[in-house]
């Protein structure tokens, strides 16, 4: 590889980029002891396949009605943020409350019954102890008190039942997220597993992609990726691969799991996703030690008097820990300028007039 280095011509160029005297100040510095300084280096990076991949939520659902009704408020509508446990639509139950108050009513029968034959049978024990009664007689109220003691085991159940289906009159959200659809109308009748409102959640989120079946194994052994996103890096928090492919394209099917609180993405859009399929020895720096300006991409080397000299390179893969590969334009051992950006910005205050 035979770097290039842009003398002043090259400053000519950086000139007309807009990097005006600040790139002629640092080419023109006998001293780069007041720039902090890295040297390139080789080092073991991912060997990188980078896929197309659809965000999905992890938890997205169709909340169904359980009982029949006509919706009587929708308290939430599509794009609204919905907490887990809210009340998100409302039916009138009057059929429903109608239902709890007859349970009700029936248990207070079943309970007075229960203490009348309890209170009877204490009764005719008593007198069959003192031999007043027959056994027959003993025996007749021992099974009223058991069936009035079952009557009201019964009694409570069907109040329980009525209590859930007055309780289905108002639907919850299962957890918290963002309401997507929204089915029905205020006024509309609603019969058990009509669809209410659809919603997902934005906090657990994944990426599904198609792997060709010769990535699949080593994209499973080593369970590294990252998402490429608005200039950043995500990692991932888990890779998953499917163990069978997919009969039609012969690709297996990858799940990458997002950290929670990735908002810069959504369900449904389109991202680049990294996979670490190897790795290899490659030429890297930090990425403050480049500048990036149009098309022009270069660095600051350093030579050995001592000064530092504009250079255009060819830049590689992105890593998700802010390092970036050089592919041609800088030797390795080559002495660069860590932050660059940062030394024009403070020479351009000391040249300013006022400075």
């Amino acid at each position: 590889m035979t770097p290039r280095t842009l003398g002043w011509p090259g400053i000519a160029l950086s000139l007309a980029l807009g990097w005006c005297t600040h790139g002629a100040a640092i080419e023109g510095r006998d001293d780069a002891s007041a720039f902090e300084t890295i040297v390139a280096q080789r080092a073991e990076m991912p060997i990188v396949r980078t896929l197309n991949g659809v965000v999905e939520a992890v938890n997205e659902a169709t909340v169904s009605a359980q009982t029949s009704g006509r919706v009587g408020e929708i308290l939430y509508d599509v794009d609204d943020v919905v907490t887990a446990g809210s009340v998100i639509v409302r039916l009138r139950g009057k059929e429903q409350r109608a239902d709890l108050d007859r349970a009700e009513a029936a248990l207070d029968e079943a309970i007075a019954r229960d203490a009348e034959a309890r209170s009877r049978y204490e009764r005719i024990s008593g007198m069959y102890e003192r031999q007043v009664v027959p056994k027959a007689t003993l025996e007749e109220a021992l099974a009223a008190r058991d069936s009035a003691r079952a009557q009201v085991a019964a009694a409570r159940a069907a109040v329980e039942r009525a209590r859930e289906g007055v309780s289905y009159t108002e639907v919850r959200a299962p957890y918290g997220g963002v309401v997507t659809k929204r089915f029905v109308t205020v006024g509309e009748t609603v019969s058990p597993g009509a669809p209410l409102m659809s919603g997902v959640s934005l906090d657990d989120l994944r990426v599904v992609v198609d792997l060709p079946q010769s990535l699949a194994d080593a994209v499973r052994a080593r369970q590294s990726a990252w998402i490429e996103v608005d200039g950043q890096h995500v990692a991932a928090q888990s890779v998953t691969v499917f163990p069978v492919a997919e009969p039609l394209s012969n690709t297996f099917q990858a799940r990458v799991l997002l950290p929670k609180g990735t908002n810069a993405v959504r369900p449904g859009m389109f991202v680049k996703v990294a996979f670490a399929t190897g790795s290899a020895a490659q030429l890297l720096v930090p990425a403050t030690a480049v500048i990036e300006r149009g098309e022009l991409i270069g660095v600051y080397v350093v030579d050995s008097h001592g000064t530092p000299h504009l250079r255009q390179v060819k830049l590689g893969h992105r890593l998700p820990d802010t390092r970036v590969e050089i592919l041609a334009g800088v030797d390795e051992g080559e002495l660069l300028i860590r932050e660059p950006a940062a030394v024009l910005t403070q020479l351009r205050a000391a040249t300013r007039p006022d400075g």
